[in-house]
């Protein structure tokens, strides 16, 4: 394996430090893009159980969905619980939480972009060291002829080395890019789906008439 490599040349090295970089944040967002993590199912139970926003916040400020919520709560005016729905602005808890779920979003999609470009500049990279390859093949060709076709083809596999290598790199981190943007699309999908949840909860009688 190693032999491999020092065949590809030089341009091994950074194909080798995508392929690492690459591996480190696949890991890394399998962890915490789980949901579990980012949108725990008893969060709004939580809430119907908490009697005001700080014990509400204690419980849940360390997840993702939790502070999507914790920004609703916050926009509303209920010192007397909150359940006390004649305080609660169903629009001011719309807007919180929608401006609180942009930099949660974007931190979930942390390292998604460095990913992509992982998958995109890989193969250039395995493309770049066959063609320097080639060129020396070919510079041999010229200064010695062909009295040698094993050495010719020799150096040729050895050239494509790289383009190998680097698809290697490539193919892998392009899947999981997609695959973890995906994710995160549907993360969103159900901490909007919460937060829907959470402002019909908590005001849900706001615009419910009085019975003469």
């Amino acid at each position: 394996m190693l032999e491999l490599m020092q065949s590809g040349g030089w341009l091994m090295v950074p194909i080798l430090a995508c392929s690492v970089v690459a591996a480190a944040i696949c890991i890394e967002r399998a962890w915490v893009l789980q949901a579990s993590r980012v949108a725990p199912d008893d969060l709004l139970d939580t809430v119907r159980a908490a009697d005001s926003a700080a014990r509400f916040g204690n419980v849940t400020s360390d997840s993702p969905l939790g502070r999507i919520l914790l920004a609703g709560l916050a926009s509303t005016r209920g010192d007397r619980g909150l359940m006390d729905r004649g305080l609660m602005d169903r629009d001011l808890m719309k807007e919180a939480m929608e401006g609180a779920a942009g930099p949660v979003v974007h931190e979930m999609e942390r390292h998604l972009t460095l990913l992509g470009t992982i998958a995109a500049i890989s193969p250039l990279l395995g493309l770049l060291g066959t063609v320097i390859g080639m060129i020396q093949v070919f510079t041999t060709l010229v200064a010695d002829g062909v009295a040698n076709p094993g050495l010719l083809a020799e150096g040729i596999s050895k050239a494509l080395v790289t383009t190998a290598a680097g698809l290697g790199v490539a193919i892998p981190a392009l899947f999981f890019h997609r695959y973890f943007l995906r994710r995160v699309d549907e993360l969103a999908v159900s901490m909007e789906h919460a937060a829907s949840r959470l402002v019909e909860m908590v005001c849900g009688d706001r615009d419910v008439e009085p019975r003469a």
